[in-house]
């Protein structure tokens, strides 16, 4: 039976501009799906994202659910598209409050929003929780970029006893684009769900910025991959000093190195 990837994403090109992170968005989950894997994508349905252009429309069937973060409630709309030219279907996580009216990382003055964290928060239980609406039980979850940074948390805690992940492996992509800013002092409240306690968090600084995002992403995380040529060194370090599998730069044929990755973290049976 074909082997299961799930990508969970912060860009995709087209529907967003092309950077490195958008780029392998796009053609990574294309290479593994041409390999003979099984894939679903997904991503964030940005402000910024034209939907008539991009041809989005909502799939009933999985909207309507409510993620309570913070105390407040939170409507999940799910949307999906076909990238043009693959056979790629990709899964938009919408939300008024956090995605519909906002741009990505940054707002139109260039300020990174405070509730970041938040967000990030919501599209990763949002992906979740999706998933299991489609009954898929994908063998490795690859998180691209900070948004899908809180996923590993989540799969080995709040999700560990769910059938659908109950056996899933974990790989974070390191991007040389790092946002510089806090993730908000609620940061660490607000990630509580079932066995995702706050005290798990009690070790990382109390102002929860991006590298230590990247820190939670790692510790949670089975395998990591040196995405960008130049990504922060802290974090590489951190992921070597774990002792976790690396999959250092592979550079622009990168399709085997991310194939052999996989059967190193997944092996076959």
């Amino acid at each position: 039976m074909a082997k299961k990837v799930l990508f969970i994403n912060q860009e995709i090109t087209p529907y967003v501009p092309e950077t490195e992170m958008a780029l392998m968005g796009k053609l990574l989950p294309n290479k593994i799906q041409e390999s003979g894997y099984e894939i679903r994508t997904f991503m964030p349905k940005w402000g910024s994202i034209n939907e008539r252009r991009g041809q989005l429309h909502e799939v009933q069937r999985l909207s309507g659910m409510n993620l309570i973060i913070d105390d407040t409630d939170h409507p999940i709309v799910i949307k999906v598209a076909s990238i043009p030219g693959t056979r790629i279907q990709v899964y938009f996580i919408d939300n008024e409050d956090y995605f519909t009216k906002r741009q990505m990382t940054v707002d139109e003055m260039g300020e990174e929003y405070p509730d970041n964290g938040e967000r990030a928060i919501f599209f990763a239980r949002g992906v979740l929780e999706t998933v299991k609406k489609l009954r898929w039980a994908p063998d490795v979850i690859h998180c691209q970029g900070w948004m899908a940074a809180v996923v590993p948390l989540y799969i080995k805690t709040a999700y560990k006893d769910e059938p659908w992940f109950a056996n899933t492996k974990v790989i974070t992509s390191l991007f040389h684009e790092q946002p510089k800013g806090s993730l908000g002092d609620n940061f660490k409240r607000c990630i509580e769900f079932r066995d995702a306690k706050a005290e798990l968090l009690s070790d990382y600084k109390e102002n929860f910025d991006f590298l230590e995002l990247g820190k939670l992403a790692i510790d949670y995380s089975d395998g990591v991959v040196q995405a960008s040529e130049d990504v922060n060194k802290k974090l590489t370090a951190y992921a070597v000093d774990k002792k976790l599998p690396v999959l250092n730069y592979p550079g622009e044929d990168f399709g085997e190195a991310y194939l052999e990755f996989y059967k190193q973290i997944c092996p076959e049976e």
